[in-house]
């Protein structure tokens, strides 16, 4: 009875909160229990008549192990002293002992996994180019990407990489053998911009094309799935099924569906998004004649690249800081052919186009109607010398190649003979480097 009695006091322990309270029975069954060894202050319940000793492991095994309301260290640790005291005073070599013995195990090895790590633990840690940041937050769910289970922030410390974003355990560190992709970006800043280039499982030898665990189409040992980015084929650890947005779809097809692609292609794609690396017009120049989108885009960036040279030259363009409208396409005040995906995304959504629109009315009438110094740069058609002061990027207005004059559209084209300004250079030129004559020399 001894053994029965401890026994019902460890369960008592290590009862469901959400169970009822013990009933008068119980408590006075406790009052006349004062045996030092009780694990706690609450009452205890009789054991039912007739119920196993310890045929019931699996139950007892449980707690503290599978429902989480039980993971906590300190119940696992008073679990843990009891397991061991129970098991000094079963017989040696019983049944008993055996499947206490079992259940001590696993008290332990649930008490390493949810083990909180020292203080003195920096809270940064730089491992295969990745910069862990040891996380605060308590409240966040997030799924470890070593081990493919949840992080519980309120009882688990995890670490963050400040590059790529990935997500471990404290005790999955030290286990992980995926360098950080922001490497990958900063030294290979280019897309794969072949539509899934599917090479098949026997050029990875039937494995993971980036742990290296074995895998099968037929999901024996493991499922392999494809990552339409690259083509290869992975296993569920480093395939979640996540959706992204593939740039040789786009630029070839301008198609934006999402597919499925891996972890690591999709944290890739992910700090690509914004990094202008796309030349559309050598990649595929015939979009430009189906997308009417991009044609628009196109012009409003040109005239944009037109107008920064008055900007730079006027103190009050750089004191109220117009080319920082672009600050988050930086792109668009340096040239007109990249692009990048995000600027294709929102293309295809109107808003870019919206935007730019936006801007470039705003810089035309700071040059044309708010602006003095930038009104006095203007241009007068001098092949007909009449209408209003010309700027490049009106629309109905052509730029010489050669000296960048501007003439009306229509008397541009109409006009057979070479632009007067050139004309007129191309003399000054004649004259100052002309030869001089006999008299000169006397």
């Amino acid at each position: 009875m001894e053994y029965d009695e401890k026994l019902a006091r460890f369960r008592q322990a290590h009862l469901n909160p959400f169970n009822k309270e013990p009933g008068p029975r119980q408590h006075e069954q406790r009052a006349r229990e004062e045996a030092p060894e009780v694990a706690s202050e609450e009452a205890l319940p009789e054991l039912p008549p007739g119920e196993p000793e310890f045929c019931c492991t699996e139950r007892v095994m449980d707690l503290g192990l599978s429902e989480d309301h039980f993971s906590r260290p300190v119940q696992l640790r008073q679990a843990i002293e009891e397991c061991k005291q129970v098991i000094l005073e079963l017989p040696e070599q019983s049944e008993k002992q055996k499947d206490a013995v079992v259940r001590l195990i696993h008290l332990r090895l649930k008490l390493q996994e949810l083990k909180d790590p020292s203080e003195d633990e920096p809270n940064i840690r730089v491992l295969l180019e990745h910069r862990f940041y040891k996380e605060k937050s308590k409240s966040v769910k997030q799924t470890c990407d070593k081990c493919n289970t949840i992080i519980w922030g309120l009882i688990q410390t995890w670490y963050t990489c400040t590059g790529c974003y990935y997500r471990c355990h404290s005790k999955c560190l030290n286990l992980i053998s995926k360098p950080c992709v922001r490497s990958k970006v900063s030294h290979q800043a280019e897309y794969e911009l072949n539509i899934c280039p599917e090479t098949g499982l026997d050029s990875q030898d039937y494995r993971c094309a980036e742990c290296r665990a074995p895998i099968s189409l037929r999901g024996v040992p493991s499922e392999a799935r494809q990552c339409d980015y690259t083509g290869q084929y992975y296993c569920s650890h480093c395939h979640w099924n996540d959706l992204a947005v593939i740039p040789a779809r786009v630029v070839h097809n301008w198609d934006f569906e999402p597919r499925k692609v891996s972890r690591c292609s999709m944290r890739y794609l992910a700090l690509m998004v914004s990094r202008p690396v796309l030349r559309l017009r050598e990649i595929n120049p015939l979009l430009f004649n189906y997308v009417e989108g991009l044609v628009e885009i196109r012009k409003l960036r040109q005239d944009i690249l037109l107008m920064k040279p008055y900007f730079i030259t006027c103190k009050e363009a750089m004191e109220a800081r117009l080319l920082l409208q672009l600050q988050d396409r930086q792109h668009f005040v340096e040239n007109d052919e990249m692009y990048s995906v995000q600027d294709l995304l929102d293309a295809h959504t109107g808003r870019l186009g919206c935007s730019l629109t936006e801007t470039h009315t705003l810089f035309a009438k700071h040059i044309k109607l708010d602006c003095e110094r930038c009104q006095a740069k203007g241009f007068v058609c001098e092949l007909c010398r009449e209408g209003d002061v010309l700027f490049p990027f009106d629309s109905h207005t052509s730029v010489c190649t050669d000296c960048c004059a501007v003439f009306h559209r229509d008397c541009y084209y109409d006009n057979s003979t070479t632009c007067p300004k050139c004309a007129r250079l191309t003399l000054r030129k004649q004259s100052l480097f002309q030869e001089p004559g006999p008299d000169v020399d006397a």
